[in-house]
């Protein structure tokens, strides 16, 4: 069978969550991802791209469709340029990095999830984002099966997004990135203090995706007395108020609702504590969403996908 079959999504993801996907395929190369895709269209199969997993709630009741992961896991180097394949882990590339003394991905230190899900969802953290050092991307159109290489401007990186993540039907392949000369032992130390300020600061012991939304830019908000909160404006990378702030003013830390809870710990976290399914994830999303809205005024934007049964 060119397809595996009734595969567990929960086994798929780190939130742990989630029923059967009917079709699963780990593409091991760019040839291998063609000849997927390619036996996709035939089947008319809708199919969902799969990077870690990092960032993804599944449904409760499964995918109809073909959940296809790319795991192209080439690196290399050419003096201060690394290529590097869509299924390589982030912590991989940046141990590839310091490991040849190559600056600019200090700020991605303990980010979860593959090299092309941060540049389709422009990561971001601690006020750096993917985009920064993303010099060009090669992509494969799903329905011509041609591979597209742009430039990082062609890319229309935007706040945790990107064209691939709103634009285009394609599935990013490999991509290089324009990296500076280092010092090793200094790299090195600014990877460790945001790996360990993650361990510190985010429920990390729970399952979990991370934050669940967006930042809310400071310009959205027609009530806040922005005043009142000048110590807690950040820079991500425009002024924002962080959303954890905004939950923990809302009074909602520590909400539970089935297996899920609103994390004490970092509130912008929704965490697996007791076989939470997708439902109870679900709830808590739209009860924070009301309860900051009807306080600040602000809608708050999902910064993880939720993934429905059955996809357009």
């Amino acid at each position: 069978m060119f397809f595996q079959e009734r595969i567990k999504l929960k086994n798929l993801g780190s939130f742990k969550i989630g029923g059967e996907a009917k079709f699963f395929k780990e593409a091991r190369d760019t040839d291998d991802l063609i000849e997927s895709v390619a036996e996709a269209n035939l089947r008319s199969l809708p199919f969902f791209i799969l990077g870690g997993g990092t960032n993804i709630l599944w449904s409760d009741k499964g995918f109809d469709g073909l959940i296809l992961k790319p795991s192209i896991k080439n690196l290399t180097i050419e003096g201060e340029e690394i290529k590097a394949g869509a299924g390589v882990l982030m912590s991989e590339l940046i141990d590839f990095a310091v490991l040849h003394g190559l600056s600019g991905l200090e700020w991605a230190g303990g980010l979860p999830g593959t090299f092309g899900g941060a540049i389709r969802g422009n990561a971001g953290a601690f006020g750096g984002e993917i985009k920064d050092v993303i010099k060009e991307v090669v992509s494969l159109n799903t329905s011509t099966l041609n591979t597209i290489k742009r430039s990082d401007a062609e890319c229309v990186f935007g706040y945790r997004t990107s064209i691939f993540k709103e634009g285009v039907k394609e599935i990013i392949v490999e991509a290089k990135l324009k990296l500076s000369r280092g010092n090793v032992n200094a790299i090195k130390s600014a990877v460790q203090d945001k790996i360990n300020y993650r361990h510190e600061r985010y429920p990390m012991e729970y399952p979990n995706v991370g934050s669940i939304f967006k930042n809310v830019a400071i310009s959205k908000f027609p009530k806040l007395d922005l005043e009142r909160f000048t110590n807690v404006i950040k820079q991500d990378p425009f002024p924002v108020i962080p959303t954890a702030f905004l939950i923990s003013e809302a009074g909602l830390k520590g909400v539970s609702y089935g297996g899920a809870m609103i994390s004490p710990k970092h509130p912008n976290f929704i965490v697996n504590v007791l076989g939470a399914t997708s439902k109870d994830v679900k709830n808590l999303i739209e009860l924070v969403k009301d309860e900051v809205l009807d306080k600040f005024g602000v809608g708050l934007e999902e910064e993880i996908q939720i993934l429905s049964e059955n996809p357009s």
